[in-house]
């Protein structure tokens, strides 16, 4: 691979994903979601994706479109609550799901990026999270089989080995790594070193690193050297494609996840 990582269409970046690829997404809600690469996976009709971001959109956005089109076999989040066709489907039968503490999601990604597959935190221990015994998913027909007195889940989460440091428990949790990666940056340069804006910045990064391939789409596309290397807050290194969002394409569209608005004439 040269040095000039862009390539010329989101549609180009993910062409070589295919059924049953693992993904790391960035984003936190709607914020600093890559919606350009994820309706151009949506397009391609891809089936029984394995999906590790820290939610799954919403009904009608951002990773809410895989899901609805029955394309997400798994997912390994921390918040889902604004989305009822998730909890359909978990609660159906249809989608596998790990919860994952968002804290422990993030050093996860983090650490599967880092080359480090294993550490210890107290983040759930005492809890199902460490002991095991979730339903990661439910068998056909989910819950509402709980009447005829037939097993509801299956496949639950596993206890997880612990141990204890200075008299305090702690869990061993695994580092992430996934196939892809699907990122969205402000700035970007050709050799992939890329900038984000505030709150945008969220799992981003984390989600980057965790990519064995990570494509990055940005809004601003800058030759190398216009970026001064302090503002860099995550280095080419993790990125090896870089697509430059259209101008007024919807799919970019920055949406509010929940708007709240205070009433006309108060103070």
């Amino acid at each position: 691979m040269g040095l000039d990582k862009t390539v010329a269409s989101a549609a180009e970046a993910v062409a070589d994903i295919a059924d049953g690829a693992s993904l790391a997404v960035g984003g936190f809600g709607l914020c600093g979601i890559p919606g350009t690469l994820i309706d151009a996976l949506w397009q391609r009709e891809l089936n029984g994706l394995e999906i590790v971001s820290n939610n799954c959109g919403v009904d009608d956005w951002g990773l809410g479109l895989l899901l609805a089109a029955g394309q997400i076999s798994r997912m390994t989040s921390s918040y889902v609550g604004e989305n009822k066709e998730f909890a359909r489907q978990y609660l159906s039968g249809e989608l596998e799901v790990e919860l994952v503490p968002q804290g422990t999601l993030a050093e996860r990604l983090r650490a599967g990026g880092a080359g480090i597959p294993a550490f210890y935190t107290p983040a759930g221990t005492g809890t199902q999270v460490g002991e095991g015994g979730l339903p990661w998913r439910y068998a056909a027909g989910g819950v509402s089989r709980k009447e005829s007195g037939e097993s509801t889940v299956a496949i639950a989460s596993p206890a997880k080995e612990t141990r204890e440091f200075d008299g305090r428990p702690y869990l061993l949790e695994h580092g992430i790594t996934t196939d892809f990666a699907l990122v969205r940056a402000t700035i970007g340069d050709r050799h992939g070193n890329l900038v984000f804006r505030s709150s945008a910045r969220n799992f981003n990064p984390l989600a980057a690193m965790a990519g064995r391939i990570t494509i990055a789409e940005v809004d601003h596309l800058v030759e190398p050297g216009e970026l001064d290397p302090d503002e860099v807050h995550l280095p080419g290194v993790f990125v090896q494609r870089v697509v430059r969002v259209t101008p007024g394409d919807p799919a970019a569209e920055r949406r509010i996840e929940r708007r709240t608005v205070r009433p006309e004439g108060d103070a």
